[in-house]
């Protein structure tokens, strides 16, 4: 059995990225560990916030919520800001996680895959999905880990099938529903995700995108949260029964299949960021 690592922005991403991996990867023995960059401190106030209890408490009570459904054995953070979308005030805080030093921050990271000897470490493709800055950096951050750990672990990127969003996006205008039309800009003004030509894994969850929905639940203090759960129980499958994998190293094709069950590849020699 491995121990797989998990790297995200803020609490919640797991729920919309990685949670069915997750929870496959758990049930089946695997040692799983996420690791939140951020605290997620400028994320929506709940109405309901107990006298003494901040958004980051609620969220880092939602985080651990969420470890609980998918069987995550760690939750571990690694201490900085959230930046916020590009163009807040946040941007310009010190300690947020955007204007922290690569090497610094990798360096946090790498300890904590030293601590747990991990095997596998999964990060965000090149532009984070959408060009969050704390999106954006964690792929530059996860990338620096890599070199500095003391054990190179084996390298993911999550990511989104560009091509999949535009499907989703065609059957809810057909449906007469609001979609999500991922060829408008992101955050950074590129397209959203990646295209299906460069990724490498897809990984069906089948019956645990349900379990999935509900590790996403736990984080129903925040609206975007909750817009997704409006989604018609139906429809959740369809958009989010489906996690994308990039491993830079492996030839180009798109495998679907449990990537847990096959050998890596090997790093390329160099892997910098874009």
């Amino acid at each position: 059995m491995s121990t797989i690592v998990f790297v995200h922005a803020h609490p919640d991403d797991e729920g919309t990225a990685t949670a069915g991996t997750m929870i496959r990867a758990a049930r089946e023995g695997h040692r799983v560990v996420v690791v939140y960059c951020t605290d997620g401190d400028p994320g929506d106030v709940p109405d309901d916030l107990a006298p003494g209890e901040t958004v980051v408490s609620r969220r880092r009570g939602e985080a651990e919520a969420s470890a609980a459904i998918t069987g995550t054995a760690r939750v571990a953070w690694l201490g900085y800001g959230d930046s916020g979308m590009t163009g807040w005030a946040q941007n310009h805080t010190d300690g947020v996680f955007s204007r922290a030093d690569v090497n610094d921050a990798g360096r946090r990271l790498a300890d904590l895959l030293d601590e747990e000897n991990a095997d596998t470490v999964v990060g965000y493709d090149w532009h984070g999905g959408y060009g969050h800055p704390d999106h954006v950096m964690l792929h530059k951050t996860t990338l620096a880990a890599v070199e500095l750990a003391a054990r190179r672990p084996r390298y993911l990127e999550v990511t989104m099938n560009r091509d999949l969003m535009r499907q989703m996006f065609t059957l809810a205008a057909e449906m007469g529903m609001e979609g999500f039309d991922p060829d408008t800009r992101g955050d950074d003004g590129n397209p959203i995700g990646t295209a299906e030509a460069e990724l490498h894994w897809a990984v069906d969850l089948g019956d645990d995108v349900m379990t999935k929905r509900e590790a996403l639940a736990c984080h129903a203090s925040q609206t975007d949260v909750k817009q997704l759960l409006e989604l018609p129980v139906e429809m959740f499958p369809f958009a989010f029964g489906t996690e994308h994998y990039i491993e830079p190293g492996r030839p180009p094709g798109m495998v679907r299949g449990w990537w847990v069950d096959y050998p890596s590849v090997g790093r390329p020699t160099s892997v910098t960021p874009r």
